[in-house]
């Protein structure tokens, strides 16, 4: 199981860019795997990103800002999503991880 955040490296955004900083070092931090997804480089993995949130999960109007967060092909959440879990103490369950001791390397 591969984590994808799904971020914009180019955005104009202050908010956007801090999100995004908070979710990667927070998966950082706690050594979990994941892959960034940059929707800027590639119109291609944007469509994917917005194809693959559910329809009960859209803004209103406009698209879907990052980071947009998934577990492999399963969505997780957005940024507000993964600051209720951390707020919760349910970051791994909201990943679809089943423990922290399962993605964290084994200290030497």
């Amino acid at each position: 199981m591969v984590i994808k955040v799904y971020i914009a490296s180019s955005s104009g955004s202050v908010a956007v860019k801090k999100h995004q900083q908070e979710v990667v070092g927070f998966l950082e931090a706690n050594r979990i795997s994941f892959q960034e997804v940059d929707i800027t480089m590639l119109e291609e993995q944007r469509l994917w990103m917005y194809r693959n949130i559910p329809q009960d999960r859209q803004p209103e109007k406009g698209n879907p800002l990052p980071p947009q967060i998934f577990n492999e092909d399963h969505y997780c959440g957005d940024y507000e999503d993964f600051f209720q879990s951390k707020e919760n103490n349910t970051v791994f369950a909201f990943l679809g991880l089943s423990s922290q001791t399962s993605v964290k390397d084994s200290e030497s």
